[in-house]
């Protein structure tokens, strides 16, 4: 089965690909087929962030052959973009797997699911950002405990995409009938627990792991047995 599978895995759009290299380079030292394909957007352009994120997938993935089905795998804020990401190819799906990350829904912005997940923080935050402030502004200091290497802190950080108002207040759509396809959440931290609650909800195969949101930086061959797991006990049957 795992041959026919290439794992697709998505970095939130407020940090880079590092996030995931690290188990990419684990499920390829298994045999698995793994690419981490970058979110990119530009300033001056006049596309939504999601559609200018989606277009710059479905060129990352030409190279994966028609008759290999997908694994999208995402993290933090790449949750919302897995329906869109997904309806700009043409390959079939074997399954979804969220890692610490939102869980999409139809016409609902970054700020809309914050505020379903705690809706006092996510008013604070939006006075922030109406200020004219722009987040994530981490430092070392934030991430020494999420991150404890500092060589991989620091490369993790110069990756780090600060966004403004119009990027956590765009909506993102959802196509009907997602999900087409088995899904499954990993939960690393605290603030995803309503998407936790919800994936169990739904029936998702779900799993719980007390660690930091960046844990696939700290242990990349737990968080791909996860990974792995996940999608051979999500029900998903093999691409033909």
């Amino acid at each position: 089965m795992d041959e026919n599978i290439a794992y697709v895995l998505i970095h939130s759009p407020l940090v880079g690909p590092l996030t995931w290299q690290l188990v990419q380079h684990e499920m390829q030292q298994r045999g698995l087929k793994a690419i981490v394909p970058e979110l990119i957007d530009h300033p001056d352009s006049t596309r939504p962030f999601w559609g200018q994120h989606a277009g710059s997938i479905a060129r990352s993935l030409t190279r994966i052959p028609q008759n290999q089905g997908i694994v999208w795998v995402a993290h933090s804020g790449a949750g919302p973009l897995l329906p869109i990401l997904r309806a700009s190819i043409e390959h079939s799906v074997v399954a979804y797997v969220f890692v610490d990350a939102g869980i999409p829904r139809d016409g609902l912005s970054r700020l809309d699911l914050m505020r379903l997940q705690d809706r006092a923080w996510a008013d604070q935050f939006h006075q922030a950002l109406l200020r004219g402030e722009r987040f994530p502004t981490w430092d070392e200091d934030d991430l020494r405990e999420v991150v404890p290497d500092d060589t991989l802190r620091r490369k993790m950080l110069a990756e780090v995409r600060p966004r403004s108002l119009e990027f956590f207040t765009e909506p993102i759509p959802v196509f009907t009938g997602w999900p087409d396809a088995p899904c499954a959440y990993i939960k690393f931290s605290e603030p995803y627990d309503w998407d936790f609650n919800q994936a169990k909800q739904a029936g998702w195969r779900v799993r719980h792991v007390n660690t930091g949101h960046f844990h696939m930086l700290v242990d990349p061959p737990a968080v791909t047995d996860m990974i792995v797991e996940a999608v051979r006990d999500s029900g998903h049957q093999e691409p033909r």
